[in-house]
């Protein structure tokens, strides 16, 4: 018999770090600045302060994502490197017991002890962190934290987002800004979604659902704000 050739199988898991950052940024853009535009025009405002709220909108709202983001996926990425630098310790202080508490791990998944013993021995043969971090910890190289990646990401993503609204709301006609703004934001953020729930594998009528009721709900409460102070005004 010929050897079967062994591929890297490419899982939708693989692409969880910079998906759920993209789709956050994209989404929150898409939201924020549709919202602040249909606010201050709903509250009578000009052409031109429009698109001085969108256009300020969507750089301090992708600076905001940046910098969350990188600080967020910082930590996790100090919590990782903290982790891994006491396994290395415990491995050179205690490498039988560290060997024990890796096969302890695999006859907790259904392998008798012999068998745990064996695959643990080999696996630490290899590269002992490795195996101590993908099975002690749940580190892997698809799942680590990247904050730079994370960073770009999101802003990326955010003003992507962000500029569907603004140029809609620059292209319409200025009684028509509140409506065909959020008729168009909602269709942005639908779209979104459906992308989202296709790159990750999930049913496209939900992921279409969830982003654009919180969008609506976003864009009606911040209409209804804007009515209220233009009124007054």
């Amino acid at each position: 018999m010929q050897p079967h050739d062994v591929a890297k199988e490419a899982h939708l898991i693989h692409r969880i770090g910079w998906l759920r950052a993209a789709v956050l940024g994209a989404n929150d853009g898409i939201v924020s600045t549709a919202s602040l535009i249909v606010g201050v025009a709903a509250a009578a405002a000009g052409p031109k302060e429009i698109a001085i709220v969108g256009f300020a909108g969507l750089v301090a709202g992708a600076m905001s994502m940046a910098a969350g983001e990188y600080v967020s996926v910082s930590s996790q990425s100090d919590t990782e490197t903290a982790d891994l630098a006491r396994e290395r310790r415990e491995l050179k202080a205690d490498p039988a017991g560290e060997l024990a508490e890796l096969a302890a791990i695999y006859v907790e998944r259904g392998l008798d002890p012999a068998l745990a013993r064996q695959v643990a021995e080999q696996l630490t043969a290899k590269d002992p962190l490795a195996a101590h971090a993908r099975d002690e910890l749940g580190l892997t190289d698809a799942l680590s934290a990247r904050p730079f990646q994370a960073a770009w990401a999101s802003a990326a993503s955010f003003a992507t987002g962000a500029a569907l609204p603004l140029a809609t709301a620059l292209a319409v006609p200025a009684g028509a800004v509140v409506w065909m703004t959020s008729a168009a934001s909602l269709a942005f953020l639908a779209a979104l979604g459906v992308a989202g729930a296709k790159a990750g594998g999930a049913s496209l009528i939900k992921g279409a659902a969830r982003v654009t009721i919180w969008g609506a709900a976003a864009m009606a409460l911040t209409a209804a704000v804007g009515a209220m102070f233009g009124a007054r005004v």
